[in-house]
């Protein structure tokens, strides 16, 4: 299990629910055509919080994640993203068990 993953919290501003969720899905057909190390983006809104945003990335190591940070949409993302953000919490976690995708346990 030699995976890299970590735990977003969007806290978005009013009124930028749809602008936002419209920017992530661009980004996702990205990641989903380029980047075979990423194991798993998973966006999801918050029942009861219709401003906030999780996300939750299982990455195949660190290396695979720093290429992530590199790919022409992801830096699309970093920067028009901060138009709709009012705050940003970020985790970086350590996975130690679980059922993950069959390319994580390579």
């Amino acid at each position: 299990m030699a995976s890299f993953a970590l735990y977003v919290r969007f806290t978005l501003r009013d009124g930028m629910g749809d602008a936002f969720d419209a920017l992530v899905k661009e980004t996702e057909a990205g990641i989903r055509a380029q980047e075979p190390g990423t194991l798993v983006y998973a966006c999801q809104t918050v029942e009861g919080a219709p401003n906030e945003r999780i996300f939750f990335e299982i990455y195949a190591d660190r290396a695979a994640f720093e290429e992530h940070e590199r790919q022409p949409h992801t830096l699309r993302f970093l920067s028009e993203r901060t138009q709709y953000i009012e705050k940003t919490e970020v985790d970086f976690l350590k996975p130690y068990a679980g059922k993950y995708p069959r390319e994580a346990s390579k």
